[in-house]
């Protein structure tokens, strides 16, 4: 177990759109809720664990952005070219963005298929084999 990743905590602007948005694809990807409170909720997958929680009001005035300093994405493994392509039609179905739409399925190199977007707050997500 040394150096599997025990939980990733992300703070979020609105609690309820990202539980909306997060709980759809983590189910997806075999989490199911693990802990819930006033300010967060966490998801469980074998050892690994993902929580969010709301930011405080007092930090709300900066966004998020992947290209400062901090976290850029999350990637998370698809199992198959299939499912890399239902979860494309069911983010297209919600109406969130692919992200580099002109080398989608292969934006991160010829060899690569993955599906990538971002979540609520902007942070980029990807799907991949």
């Amino acid at each position: 177990m040394t150096g599997v990743v025990h939980h990733i905590e992300i703070y979020v602007r609105d609690l309820p759109t990202s539980i909306e948005f997060w709980g759809w694809l983590l189910s997806r990807l075999g989490y199911s809720v693990f802990q819930e409170w006033d300010q967060g909720i966490s998801y469980i997958k074998d050892d690994t664990y993902i929580v969010l929680v709301q930011t405080e009001e007092k930090y709300l005035d900066i966004p998020y952005h992947r290209c400062r300093s901090g976290l850029n994405h999350l990637a998370f493994h698809a199992g198959d070219r299939e499912f890399v392509d239902s979860i494309t039609a069911e983010l297209k179905g919600r109406g969130v963005t692919i992200l580099y739409p002109d080398r989608h399925p292969h934006a991160g190199g010829e060899d690569s298929y993955a599906v990538f977007f971002e979540d609520p707050d902007r942070m980029k997500v990807e799907i991949t084999l």
